[in-house]
């Protein structure tokens, strides 16, 4: 069984006060991947592998007898950590849809409300939008924590350590999934 990602920064706290605190700050560390990933692929490109693992939340490899990972491994995981960056920013924006259309339905919505979800007054309107919003606000959060986690564990090979099989596919899934919501979504905008 791969404990790796229980060594990382990243780590489930044991304390269940500081859980919500863990869930909002890995979700942020998502948010970050784009910015991290396209800098360490500069990194990595520019010669500068150590900068670039860092970056990548890698630091230097585990145990003095473990290789540094090469250049182009790096700029790989960097590669792979922006497109896991894209799908971060993709979810960050239903996330931030589900709170503005959701809690604050009728602040964003002027109206008319006689063929809104809930309608036609506005109060039933706002209680429809809420009640929708919070399983997909909760469902984006989750969906951040486990992109972080998932990035967390595709550098693992970076600080000397086994990632499992599963990983390289499940990023393939994921940021194909992400493309695809992108693309549906696009369409359906007028």
């Amino acid at each position: 069984m791969d404990t790796s990602w229980k060594r990382s920064p990243l780590a489930t706290p044991t304390a269940p006060s500081t859980a919500a605190r863990h869930i909002a700050l890995r979700a942020l560390a998502a948010v970050a991947l784009l910015p991290r990933g396209a800098a360490a692929l500069v990194m990595a490109a520019a010669g500068r592998g150590g900068f670039a693992r860092a970056l990548l939340g890698a630091g230097p490899a585990a145990g003095s007898g473990t290789p540094r990972p090469g250049g182009t491994r790096t700029a790989a995981h960097a590669g792979a950590t922006a497109l896991l960056g894209v799908l971060s920013l993709l979810l960050t924006g239903v996330l931030l849809t589900g709170v503005a259309r959701g809690p604050f339905y009728g602040l964003v919505e002027h109206g008319p409300y006689e063929h809104s979800w809930g309608g036609p007054g506005r109060t039933g309107a706002w209680v429809a939008h809420f009640a929708v919003s919070v399983p997909v606000v909760l469902a984006a959060m989750a969906a951040l924590y486990g992109v972080a986690g998932l990035q967390c564990r595709l550098t693992a090979p970076l600080r000397g350590e086994r990632r499992g099989r599963w990983v390289v596919p499940a990023v393939l899934v994921c940021c194909a999934a992400g493309a695809l919501f992108a693309v549906a979504f696009s369409r359906q905008l007028p």
